[in-house]
């Protein structure tokens, strides 16, 4: 445990920022998930409402820095071709 009072106030920011990052990437996954949950129904609409929501959300993760750009440019690329295969 820390005795600087700089580093006390670090310990306490890390602490939330964690929460808040787990918070963003559960709430990712659950869009992923249920757009998956959709392609492999095969309801084409839904998935592709479920599919653009899935691709905001990442793109939300990015830009507060919780996923690199690849990673998110890779996932996303990933989803599309579930997409594409949906009723195909």
């Amino acid at each position: 445990m820390p005795n600087i009072q700089s580093a006390k106030k670090r310990v306490k920011v890390i602490k939330t920022k964690t929460l808040r990052n787990q918070m963003i990437k559960s709430a990712l996954k659950t869009y992923i998930k249920k757009f998956d949950a959709l392609a492999v129904a095969g309801d084409k609409d839904a998935a592709t409402t479920a599919f653009r929501l899935a691709v905001k959300k990442i793109d939300q993760a990015v830009a507060k820095g919780i996923m690199k750009k690849n990673t998110a440019a890779r996932r996303k690329s990933r989803l599309a071709l579930t997409l594409n295969k949906v009723g195909a």
